[in-house]
């Protein structure tokens, strides 16, 4: 199997060394990038599996290379980012981005995540294809219909409502819904499925405000309404 290329992008020369030296060490191919403009060249030239992005940067910050990136492509995205608050992390996941790592971190933990993220990037076994009311969704070329229209879904997205189709009616805790998305503890941050599933309904729902799909069981969790 190729190689997965993966672009790290950061304004710190030895933050970047030392990801690459990690994700090396499992096989990856590693282009690296210093500031916004250059990884969104780099992105377009190369095409990577995968970005680990950080959100200072120079020229363009990492939240608006997300949204632009987001515009033209699926590819999972970590973020890296020295903020802790809620909101910037939110801020972060709103715009796009399938996880973040807060500053500083363990480049072991890094390079877990991005396995994390490669195991589930195939489709899962089962059906090729599920169809609920007007949403069709097809695995193995990881494509989301509405009423014949493809939709956009972030590699997290499309997991999260992988897991609604396969079981319609079943009630998911947060909890439940970050170990279907991610594969392990999310730094107990269950507020980011919140954040996907607010995406979620944005993309799928008639009206987003009182949703027909993926309904909110309060004190609960999330389902998704059997067709």
């Amino acid at each position: 199997m190729p190689a997965k290329k993966i672009l790290v992008v950061d304004d710190d020369v030895k933050t970047v060394e030392l990801v690459k030296l990690y994700l090396e060490r499992d096989g990856c191919t590693v282009l690296t990038a210093y500031d916004g403009l250059e990884a969104l060249r780099t992105f377009r030239e190369n095409h990577p599996h995968l970005i680990v992005l950080d959100v200072m940067l120079p020229g363009i910050n990492g939240v608006e290379i997300c949204r632009i990136l987001r515009g033209e492509s699926d590819v999972p995205i970590i973020m890296l980012t020295a903020r802790t608050r809620d909101e910037d992390k939110l801020t972060g996941l709103d715009t796009g981005a399938d996880d973040y790592v807060t500053k500083p971190f363990s480049p072991g933990e890094l390079a877990a995540r991005v396995r994390a993220i490669f195991r589930r990037l195939p489709a899962e076994r089962g059906p090729t294809e599920i169809t609920s009311g007007d949403i069709v969704m097809n695995f193995p070329k990881r494509e989301v219909y509405l009423k014949g229209k493809p939709v956009s879904l972030t590699a997290v997205e499309f997991k999260i409502l992988a897991a609604f189709l396969k079981e319609p009616g079943r009630v998911f805790d947060r909890v439940e819904l970050i170990e279907k998305a991610f594969g392990y503890d999310f730094e107990s941050y269950d507020r980011a499925i919140d954040v996907h599933v607010f995406n979620l309904r944005r993309k799928l729902e008639p009206d987003p405000k009182k949703p027909k799909y993926i309904r909110t069981v309060y004190g609960a969790g999330y389902k998704f309404a059997e067709a």
